[in-house]
C-alpha cells in the first residue's frame, strides 16, 4: 500500500468526522498495488446512516483530504443504505484494503 501511516491516520480522521466513528473506509486502485507509481487516491466509504447529498458529502471529504495531505487527486465513493449497488463497489470492497 502506498500511503504513509501518517496518511492513513489522516484519512481516518477526515471520515471519521464526516460520517462518523461506524464509517468503515478501504483503499482501492492503483495505490494498493506497491508496484506502481503515481496515481490518484481511491477511496470506498460505506456509512450506515442515510446522508441526504452523497455526491455534495463526498466532495467536503476531498477537499478536507486535500487540505490535510497536499495537492493530489482523491476519488471518493461514498456508499450509504440508499446507494444502488454497482460494480465498482463489489470490487472496491474486494480487492481494497480497510483503513
Amino acid at each position: 500500500m502506498r500511503l504513509s501511516p501518517e496518511q492513513i491516520r489522516i484519512i481516518r480522521e477526515k471520515v471519521c468526522a464526516a460520517f462518523g466513528p461506524d464509517a468503515r473506509v478501504y483503499l482501492f486502485g492503483s495505490r494498493v498495488d506497491d508496484a506502481a507509481r503515481g496515481g490518484d487516491v481511491d477511496l470506498y466509504i460505506e456509512v450506515p446512516q442515510v446522508l441526504d447529498n452523497r455526491p455534495a458529502a463526498a466532495s467536503r471529504l476531498a477537499a478536507e483530504l486535500q487540505l490535510a495531505l497536499g495537492d493530489q487527486r482523491f476519488d471518493i465513493l461514498v456508499v450509504d443504505p440508499n446507494t444502488v449497488r454497482q460494480r465498482i463497489h463489489g470490487v472496491a470492497v474486494t480487492q481494497g484494503i480497510p483503513l
